[in-house]
């Protein structure tokens, strides 16, 4: 069912980065859709950090707080749904979902995130968010000077393992096959007493996602209390590359300081476009993207009269 009240922006994502745009544009009068599937990233992460106010607290409990306060306001709308397909059409954009429906934007803002893609490694994914992690900065103190391994390889590895090495001593790194590291960056490891394990891993040993240790393929087994690691990943929905946004060689979604893709009319803030993952980034580029596009929209409004 084609819905012909046109939105003055359509928000795919909702989540951190989208509810913080939604609240910019609610409270500048601005007709709002947010479309969300209700599958964030972080879903099975315990408790959040490094987000002022929100520190400790359950990524759950922090979304559907934002959520309530941003839908106070009268003129923004969400909408379980997951978009399917989006198309520009002259002055408009049309956005049709899973369940048939078909609404029209004049802005576009992806809020979309990214899908991490997890090593075929029984009970990497039952450990992600809780005890594997991605970022000490979020979660670093909490294991603070623990038994910790680096799962990476190369020069992603020791880069990775200095920073780690600020919040413990007690580091290894495990290459998880032959190492990559260069002699020089592994004598460095050395005199900073971080050991490299070449063995390949079998799977690892946990308690509800609580990594106890990690057993190798030749039978070994080393105890760890975190590990950290740095998983590929991909874009959540192809929809910006079809309407032709580009797309860095990291994967990300291109954009300039303004949160603007490299397509006229449409945004994307959060993850999907920026490097350091973490709630209080997705706020942040989320707030800018709301008003940068309020500010596109006023302008525009000021030219046609």
């Amino acid at each position: 069912m084609i819905n012909y009240n046109i939105y003055d922006v359509i928000i795919i994502g909702g989540s951190y980065s989208g509810f913080s745009a939604a609240m910019t544009l609610g409270r500048s009068l601005r007709k709002v859709l947010i479309i969300d599937s209700g599958k964030p990233c972080n879903q099975q992460t315990p408790y959040s950090h490094n987000f002022i106010t929100q520190d400790g607290k359950k990524p759950s409990d922090i979304n559907a707080k934002a959520k309530k306060q941003v839908l106070k306001y009268p003129t923004v709308t969400f909408v379980e749904d997951k978009v399917i397909k989006s198309l520009k059409k002259e002055t408009v954009f049309e956005i049709q979902t899973e369940r048939k429906e078909v609404f029209l934007a004049r802005k576009l803002l992806f809020t979309t995130g990214l899908k991490d893609i997890f090593p075929e490694i029984n009970g990497f994914a039952e450990c992600w968010g809780i005890s594997i992690l991605h970022c000490p900065y979020c979660h670093g103190y909490e294991v603070k000077n623990e038994k910790t391994g680096i799962i990476a390889n190369g020069a992603i590895g020791y880069e990775f393992t200095k920073m780690i090495s600020n919040w413990t001593k007690d580091l290894t790194v495990f290459t998880n096959g032959k190492t990559t590291l260069t002699e020089e960056q592994t004598a460095v490891l050395r005199k900073n007493n971080v050991a490299v394990v070449e063995n390949e891993i079998d799977y690892f040993l946990h308690n509800e996602g609580k990594i106890m240790s990690i057993i190798f393929k030749n039978g070994a087994k080393t105890p760890v209390k975190a590990l950290y690691a740095k998983p590929p990943f991909e874009q959540h929905t192809l929809l910006p590359q079809e309407l032709g946004c580009e797309i860095t060689e990291q994967g990300l979604i291109k954009v300039d300081e303004f949160q603007k893709t490299t397509i006229a009319g449409i945004y994307a803030a959060g993850d999907n476009s920026t490097f350091g993952r973490s709630l209080a980034l997705a706020v942040s580029t989320g707030s800018v993207a709301g008003t940068i596009i309020n500010k596109e929209l006023i302008e525009e409004y000021f030219l046609k009269t």
